[in-house]
């Protein structure tokens, strides 16, 4: 059965209703619960060795790749490639990434893809096609005219649809056609680091070399991009607030979540805002002082990154107003969904913190310059349903 990517599902509350729906979730794979780093990640290889002896997990016979198709009850489709990408180095500007990792959450992935030996979940790369990708996209939109190896539907309306392109001739064209292309990291920051570190420990040639990913032609099919709000945990929403007296405007919304996101979409139209949520009401935050962001946002980094969103959150709020450090999941947890974020914050009497997305063309334009967003600036979507397909390095 299929999950979110690991960082999409909250914890703990998705991973039990994950793992109650069906004793072969991926999440038992991506997200083992045991008393100890290490425990988690010997279950989680036990228990894919065991899927895979028991057929669970069935090895694809031929090489090959994968076309991916994802459709909503709205209209959106999607589709890609899934298969393996050389690790390139930064240097060769094949891979762009545009933002900032936690050392932490790298270590951690990289243990559990040690102790797998495995790539569990694709991350999500996009490139922008063009008439040198012609065949490429023709090739896929033929093998979707076809029976599919696989078809499901998951929880969130999404149906996903899989079929396998092991022709040489297709292979061909694909690898001739994407080799030309540079692609950006729409999900998957921490995984392709992860990649990096991993390939660095094993001598090449070697399996770590490659890195399971999904890749779509964003000119055909664009992404939704949405954000990923904050949760405070040891902030109550009253100390946050107090705390902005003189630094932002603060105003009390007493509304639903839905008209408070348009609320916050309408002020980050002028400059930055934020939504507070977590004592039953919202409270939307714009119209920071001027010399508090000068005295705070650093000043040699390009004009369109020291005026996102998430540059003043970190650089401002979270350092110099609440002295929250980011990297710390005992103080702050990033979480993809606005609702279980105030759900969360109401719960627990911390602060959520809700953002406005950021358009694609400022993300894409950015790593083309070399120049990272802070982390867990952007959320890219529909996300590949892990579970579908694995890459087990040993086999």
């Amino acid at each position: 059965m299929t999950s979110p990517p690991y960082d999409v599902v909250v914890r703990p509350d998705g991973v039990h209703h994950l793992e109650s729906a069906d004793p072969h979730n991926i999440v038992r794979l991506i997200l083992p619960q045991a008393a100890t780093p290490s425990a988690r990640n010997d279950q989680a290889a036990k228990t894919l060795r065991r899927w895979l002896s028991e057929g669970v997990l069935t090895p694809d016979p031929d090489p090959g790749l994968y076309v991916y198709e994802q459709r909503d009850s709205n209209g959106m489709l999607q589709r890609g490639v899934i298969g393996t990408l050389r690790v390139s180095d930064p240097a060769e500007q094949v891979v762009l990434p545009h933002e900032d990792v936690m050392p932490h959450i790298v270590a951690d992935r990289a243990a559990l893809m040690r102790a797998t030996s495995a790539n569990l979940e694709p991350l999500l790369l996009t490139y922008r096609g063009d008439d040198s990708t012609t065949a490429t996209a023709d090739l896929i939109e033929r093998t979707a005219e076809q029976p599919p190896l696989l078809a499901t539907t998951t929880e969130d309306g999404f149906s996903h649809r899989l079929w396998s392109v092991t022709a040489p001739a297709d292979l061909a064209t694909i690898q001739g056609d994407l080799a030309r292309h540079q692609a950006l990291i729409a999900d998957g920051h921490h995984r392709w680091a992860t990649y990096h570190r991993l390939r660095t420990e094993h001598p090449s040639p070697s399996p770590w070399d490659h890195g399971l990913v999904l890749l779509v032609d964003t000119a055909r099919y664009p992404l939704r991009v949405r954000a990923i709000h904050r949760l405070l945990h040891d902030l109550p929403v009253g100390e946050a607030v107090a705390a902005l007296d003189g630094h932002f405007r603060v105003r009390r919304l007493e509304v639903p979540l839905s008209e408070a996101l348009e609320a916050l979409a309408d002020a980050a139209c002028a400059g930055n805002a934020f939504l507070l949520a977590g004592d039953g009401a919202f409270h939307l935050v714009d119209h920071p002082d001027p010399d508090l962001l000068a005295r705070t946002v650093p000043a040699e980094r390009p004009t369109a990154w020291r005026t996102l969103d998430a540059t003043v959150l970190h650089a401002t709020l979270l350092d110099h107003v609440w002295h929250i450090p980011e990297d710390s999941p005992a103080h702050i947890s990033y979480i993809h969904d606005a609702a279980a974020t105030v759900a969360k914050a109401e719960r627990d009497g911390g602060t959520a913190v809700l953002m406005h997305p950021v358009r694609e063309e400022v993300v894409r334009d950015l790593a083309r310059q070399g120049v990272t967003m802070p982390r867990k600036s952007t959320s890219f979507g529909p996300k590949p349903a892990s579970g579908l397909v694995l890459r087990v390095l040993d086999l």
